[in-house]
């Protein structure tokens, strides 16, 4: 009778995961492909760069950034550094470039974060529209284009925009740039659809007057982490219909991968500390039936050690992930031009399930050390 219950609850959990994926799928595949227009369209664009410890990276950035397409009257980039203990302020300043410049946060070093860096930046803004990007990423030469044409056609709030991770050969770098594509293509999906809102703070942007009028990070600024959901969240509330994702590969901006397993583990659970503080029951509801979906498995595997037939049945289970998951994930690597690490998908599947199940429990407790800050 056991076996019989445990084998439903498994096939039960299969089909609403099948039905979740299926919904993202289709969301994802429903999200048309943006061509801006070559008309310049009239705006100002403020780009906010918060860095800390960024020297090697930060110079090609700027680089990236003076080579636009757009007017470089039309826009400004403002570089907060966040209290660097490296040459980062000094990279910044060397840099010549008249719309480029360097601040610091308006926060005492003891009491700033990410979020008091980027509010700090916004406040020295003149621009309408702020893009919002990391001191360690590259932005194609249209970049600033798309964006800001993307704005003006939508009349867009805020605007999610994809990312990507470079990555050589080794199992660590395969295993997160197929998880982050993974997480690309459900942000996509769930913004296109409105269910529940996501992004990454690499790539998006949304207007000053937005970020103004929900008080900026206001009653969000004691979590460490969260300057981009927990912000896009307060916007989607305050605009529900103009919280938009633009679907554009010369808009994806690329950032290298943690380079160690100790540091993507520790980057991951940065991630998922927010996971309690969003104040939206809709992505709450999925992120915990994901969670516990990635528990069953561990589940099966203890009663395989008393009852060979789970064996069975726990290796059903990574087939049939697989087999669920295979079509959406390829689809969505085909747009970040990654369908040749396909290959691997089905063999890091077990990495997968552990490091949801581990991540997402050790998120919500304790304290984490990020650049050189203890934070919780």
């Amino acid at each position: 009778m056991n076996r019989m219950w445990l084998t439903i609850i498994t096939v039960v959990f299969l089909l609403i995961y099948a039905a979740l994926i299926f919904f993202y799928f289709v969301q994802w595949n429903k999200l048309q492909d943006y061509k801006p227009a070559a008309q310049t369209p009239a705006v100002f664009v403020s780009v906010i760069v918060a860095a800390r410890n960024e020297e090697k990276t930060l110079p090609l950035l700027l680089k990236d950034l003076s080579e636009q397409t757009f007017p470089q009257h039309l826009f400004e980039v403002i570089v907060v550094d966040d209290y660097s203990t490296d040459n980062t302020a000094a990279v910044a300043s060397k840099f010549k470039a008249q719309n480029i410049r360097i601040i610091f946060p308006d926060a005492p070093p003891g009491a700033s974060s990410k979020k008091a860096a980027i509010a700090s930046g916004i406040k020295k803004t003149k621009g309408e529209l702020m893009l919002i990007t990391d001191a360690d990423c590259r932005v194609s030469k249209e970049w600033l284009q798309i964006m800001a044409s993307f704005y003006k056609e939508r009349s867009a709030a805020f605007i999610a925009a994809p990312v990507a991770f470079t990555h050589d050969n080794s199992l660590l770098q395969i295993f997160q740039v197929l998880d982050f594509i993974t997480l690309q293509g459900v942000t996509a999906a769930s913004v296109n659809a409105n269910v529940h809102t996501m992004c990454n703070g690499a790539n998006l942007a949304y207007t000053k007057q937005a970020f103004e009028e929900v008080n900026g990070f206001a009653g969000i600024d004691k979590v460490a982490t969260g300057d981009d959901m927990l912000l896009m969240h307060k916007i989607w509330k305050a605009y529900p219909q103009k919280v938009c994702y633009l679907k554009c590969k010369e808009a994806v901006v690329e950032t290298t991968p943690m380079q160690s397993w100790k540091d993507f583990l520790l980057q991951r659970r940065r991630w998922a500390s927010k996971t309690l503080v969003y104040d939206d029951w809709r992505i709450i509801v999925v992120l915990g039936f994901v969670l516990l979906f990635n528990l069953l498995p561990f589940v099966l595997l203890v009663a395989a050690l008393f009852n060979k037939t789970y064996w069975i049945i726990f290796f059903f289970f990574f087939l049939a992930k697989t087999v669920i998951e295979w079509p959406f994930v390829s689809s969505v690597a085909a747009f970040f031009g990654e369908q040749k690490l396909m290959r691997h998908f089905f063999f890091v599947q077990p990495l997968h399930v552990f490091y949801t199940v581990f991540v997402g429990l050790l998120g919500q407790a304790g304290k984490y050390e990020w650049k050189g800050r203890r934070t919780r």
